[in-house]
């Protein structure tokens, strides 16, 4: 891998380090040769998921335009904003500078300021928070957009790892590392991973604003860092593992939220128990099994296995996966908020 110039080469050659990320007597430019198939990743390889989170995000609007917005006005979903509240400067200017949530006291004031009784200033200001909210047709077609990406890369990765020698044996992961040469199945299902992501973190500043906008904007760039940074180091294929994993439980909360804002309560219901086992199931379970495997693989040779950037991605990932409040309290919050993206977080770890 080449170095940077100048001021910046001793840090970019301490973050590359050889010695850290690669088994001894392999260098960088032992990758930079010919291999079989799409050859082995690449930095510059990242640079084509640009172009194609633009493309995703494209796909996108004509989805939800031409799609997901039929899709819901044939199931009842309004086109229809919330109920307008009566215009009065007074209560807007507390509204906007002082409290959308007025105590006892100060409803008793703006009573004796514009003669109105308080339960009607109670009602105002109910309508003019519900007016601030976006409708649940924009919801709905978001919601069913995240939908089918899922389900799509899910079934895509299930196909491609199924005949794949490390999904049986997960020791084969680090088979004859780091030459393991890219299939184009394996290259497109991480750039296309890789590039949804992209497409997630910016489009934050064109959907529906939520109250959890910076939790979401901080585990898409840890989401992305972790992905660039096990292709960049041809662990592709402890990555494939790890998306999919994280894939089979998020279009069941994206279902579960279609349910809801459906008012198919007793699907929602159901969708929403079904995601919150396969959740556990597979973050609590399966994942950290699986790892305790490799760990112990890379323990019984680490001279041979790349034991220390295995150790370091796979722990931070884990520590993402379970960071943040305790999980009894976050699908409480998922099951009473389910316009809210922070369940998501939970459920999109990758």
């Amino acid at each position: 891998m080449a170095t940077a110039q100048g001021p910046l080469s001793l840090l970019w050659g301490w973050l590359w380090s050889e010695r850290f990320w690669l088994p001894e007597n392999v260098s960088w430019a032992d990758l930079e040769g010919p291999a079989d198939g799409y050859g082995y990743p690449r930095g510059r390889h990242i640079l084509s998921v640009f172009p194609l989170a633009a493309g995703i995000f494209f796909v996108r609007l004509l989805f939800e335009r031409f799609i997901a917005k039929p899709c819901a006005l044939r199931i009842g979903i309004e086109d229809s904003g919330p109920y307008q509240a009566q215009p009065n400067a007074i209560l807007e200017k507390v509204f906007i500078s002082i409290t959308k949530y007025p105590d006892k006291k100060r409803l008793e004031g703006l009573s004796k300021q514009l003669d109105w009784n308080v339960r009607k200033i109670q009602c105002w200001f109910r309508h003019r928070r519900n007016q601030d909210k976006p409708p649940t047709l924009t919801k709905f077609c978001e919601s069913m957009w995240r939908f089918t990406f899922y389900l799509c890369i899910f079934y895509y990765g299930i196909r491609f790892l199924w005949s794949s020698p490390w999904f049986w044996d997960i020791r084969q992961c680090w088979h004859n590392y780091p030459f393991q040469p890219l299939s184009s199945g394996l290259y497109y299902y991480y750039i296309m991973e890789l590039a949804f992501y992209w497409s997630l973190m910016f489009s934050q500043f064109t959907d529906i604003k939520r109250k959890d906008f910076l939790i979401m904007f901080v585990h898409h760039l840890v989401t992305i860092g972790l992905i660039s940074f096990s292709y960049i180091n041809n662990m592709v294929r402890v990555g494939t593992l790890i998306m999919c994993l994280h894939d089979v439980s998020d279009f069941l909360l994206e279902a579960a939220k279609l349910a809801n804002y459906a008012k198919y309560q007793r699907l929602c219901d159901t969708l929403f128990v079904i995601f919150s086992a396969v959740f556990m199931v597979t973050r609590l379970g399966i994942y950290p099994f699986c790892f305790s495997v490799l760990f112990y693989s890379t323990f019984a040779n680490r001279t041979q296995e790349p034991y220390c950037p295995a150790f370091t991605l796979a722990c931070a990932d884990l520590l993402w996966t379970l960071t943040g409040p305790l999980l009894p309290h976050t699908v409480f919050l998922a099951r009473s908020d389910p316009d809210s993206e922070y369940p998501a977080w939970l459920a999109s770890q990758d």
